[in-house]
């Protein structure tokens, strides 16, 4: 909607118009970031580790576990939940 045209509608058309014509109702599907960050600490550990840096990989090994562990439980919760949605 140009502005010309939101600038003739009441306040609060306009505001609604330019929320509508700005929100998407089907966002386009993103990479998980949980997933991302998990392998981000991975490749940190391992990176660590080729170095000898013993301390750091191992707090980055286990960041990186708790995320995958949390990025697995979101995602069987998602896969739950539009099952059944839909059923």
């Amino acid at each position: 909607m140009s502005y010309a045209v939101a600038a003739q509608l009441p306040i609060h058309a306009a505001t609604r118009a330019a929320h509508t014509a700005d929100s998407d109702p089907n966002p386009p599907i993103t990479e998980p970031a949980m997933l991302h960050y998990a392998v981000v600490f991975l490749v940190i550990a391992l990176i660590a580790a080729v170095f000898g840096f013993g301390g750091i990989a191992a707090s980055a090994v286990g960041i990186a576990k708790v995320l995958f562990v949390v990025f697995l439980v979101m995602a069987v919760v998602s896969f739950l939940m539009g099952v059944l949605r839909k059923g």
